[in-house]
């Protein structure tokens, strides 16, 4: 633990000289203009409180208020612009200062010094502040993502925030030191003043409207390797050894789950209870359920979520399932637990079930406290639970279809129920040949990369693609900002994949400006239109304007090909290939 607080502490220093943060220093050296000398401090203080707290607690607060993480960042850059203002008329710096120090205790000593209003800034920073992430950060937020935050994570973030916030008050505090040693800046202080007053405000609009990402773009443009290795020293075996004791921590194997399509026995088996559905986000198609309601019952607990193509295949068997049995006390339970972040969003749930033809109770997992409480760890994963709530049965992936079936009708019968139809004859979706596995394009799963660079987490990197791209693998070439679940790409960047299958699937967003555009090519040629998939049109051009699966390739068989795909603007997110 030690070892990964030293190191968070040294990522934390040198994010300083990465290339995403370049467009914020000049807030930060605004705080040496005014408000007195512990405005510095409170710049820092207000930065540590702020990046600590929504690195690691983030997730949790926008799912308990049901805020956009967008909404943040429009009262940050608020924030900002008002102090940018205020750099230039005296009177709303007055009033702000009365704001945050609290009227009724807000003299002349507080606002000359200033401290509180450098708080407020610090705090507005730290949501705007996006360091180029290496492994231990990377780390720390997926924990907060899955809700397994833990005081090691805490302390990691803080210290990382520390390091971080240590040359911020070199620069802050060193600038105040040159304002008041060299006599011309003395002299025309105030005229500095208003002009990173505008400065600020320009900053603060152009974070607003996420131009940030295009000065990047140009850093990196006219210096290519700017930054690429500033998280390098955290790759070695040390750190990984440490990380994955930290990730450990929060998994524990389950005692309720049973092996693969195993009977766990009969109905009289010494079996313990199955987990409940406390903790969900909501549910859709039903009033809240738990196994006790359901106790007489057949039940089947499927995990799913609807960009996931696996899933897709599957929900034909279980939706047909229901409607054959349900007036014989049959239940389905769909767990959606999002892959991705849009998939969180009711709405998009809620048209995918209509789509899919889901009629039976859909219960919202956002925090994974379901799926925590299960110890699951598929997409898609089936748990058959008996008359008296015991977990008899699991199935993860697809296929086993016929087996699933007869075993819902053998739980059937326990209750009584007269099962007399046979099983429903269905032909498996899961394709025969070896086909080119899920490619994930963030780098949490990212595997079988083909471009010449490593991967840089969370910054505007350029990438090339030096030679063929290898059969199963993909490459980038252009402007890219990998994440951990997602790829953004910048306009003109390419993607090329070498795939074996007979569809290519692909899950992409518009980003939150408008749609975006790709174009698509197979083997250096334009897709021939024999081959569109469902949402390519003329020119092999797809418009990404709402979140989904699309696809991209239908062949009239399995075969091996080199997709190249071209993004038209920088208004595309991308997550996964999947294939059929």
């Amino acid at each position: 633990m030690l070892l990964l607080l030293g190191f968070a502490f040294v990522a934390g220093l040198v994010t300083i000289l990465s290339p995403c943060i370049l467009p914020v220093l000049p807030i930060v050296l605004s705080g040496s203009l005014s408000g007195g000398k512990k405005r510095p401090f409170g710049i820092i203080v207000g930065f540590i409180l702020s990046f600590t707290f929504f690195t690691v607690f983030s997730f949790a607060l926008l799912r308990a208020f049901g805020i956009s993480s967008e909404v943040l960042r429009i009262v940050a850059a608020v924030v900002l612009a008002l102090f940018g203002i205020s750099l230039f008329i005296p009177q709303i710096q007055v009033l702000l200062e009365k704001l945050v120090s609290g009227v009724s205790q807000s003299g002349p000593d507080t606002q000359k010094e200033g401290f509180s209003g450098g708080v407020v800034i610090g705090l507005s920073l730290g949501l705007f502040w996006t360091p180029c992430v290496g492994p231990i950060l990377a780390s720390v937020i997926t924990l907060a993502a899955t809700s397994a935050v833990t005081l090691n994570a805490v302390l990691i973030t803080l210290a990382y925030a520390l390091g971080t916030a240590i040359p911020m008050f070199f620069i802050t505090y060193g600038g105040r030191k040159l304002l008041q040693s060299v006599p011309w800046l003395t002299r025309n202080t105030a005229k500095i003043q208003k002009v990173f007053g505008v400065i600020m405000v320009l900053l603060a609009m152009a974070l607003y409207f996420g131009l940030d990402r295009s000065f990047q773009k140009f850093i990196l443009d006219t210096f290519p390797q700017y930054g690429s290795g500033l998280t390098k020293f955290e790759e070695n075996s040390a750190i990984q050894d440490s990380l994955q004791n930290l990730q450990g921590n929060s998994n524990t194997s389950s005692q309720n789950t049973a092996p693969e399509g195993e009977d766990l026995g009969t109905e009289n088996a010494p079996l313990a209870p199955n987990p409940e559905f406390s903790g969900a986000t909501k549910w859709l198609n039903s009033e809240p359920l738990t196994l006790e309601k359901l106790q007489g019952k057949v039940v089947l607990v499927d995990f799913w979520t609807y960009s996931c193509i696996n899933c897709i295949r599957t929900l034909p068997y279980v939706t047909s399932w229901y409607e054959k049995y349900k007036d014989q006390g049959f239940v389905v339970i769909g767990v959606h637990a999002p892959e991705f972040e849009f998939e969180q969003n009711e709405q998009n749930v809620l048209a995918a079930m209509k789509d899919y033809g889901i009629t039976y109770p859909v219960v919202q997992d956002n925090d994974f406290a379901i799926w925590q409480s299960y110890q699951n760890h598929f997409w898609p994963a089936e748990y058959f639970i008996d008359k008296n709530g015991k977990l008899r049965r699991t199935h993860f992936g697809e296929g086993k279809y016929d087996e699933s079936e007869k075993f819902i009708q053998t739980l059937l019968k326990e209750t009584g129920a007269q099962v007399t139809a046979g099983i429903t004859p269905v032909q498996s979706a899961i394709p025969s040949y070896e086909q080119t596995p899920e490619s994930y394009l963030g780098y949490a799963r990212l595997d079988r990369f083909a471009s010449a660079e490593k991967i840089v987490p969370d910054t505007l990197t350029k990438y090339s693609i030096s030679s063929e791209v290898p059969l199963h693998a993909l490459g980038y070439t252009g402007s890219w900002n990998v994440g951990e679940q997602r790829a953004l790409p910048e306009k003109d960047a390419t993607l090329e994949l070498n795939f074996f299958a007979q569809d290519v699937y692909f899950v992409m967003r518009p980003r939150p400006t408008s749609p975006g555009q790709i174009r698509l090519l197979l083997d250096s040629k334009p897709l021939p239109e024999k081959y569109f998939g469902a949402q390519v049109t003329t020119g092999g051009i797809v418009t990404i304007d709402h979140d989904d699966l699309y696809r991209l390739v239908h062949l009239t068989a399995p075969e091996k090909h080199i997709l190249s795909i071209q993004f038209l603007d920088a208004n595309t997110e991308a997550y996964v290939f999947t294939f059929g």
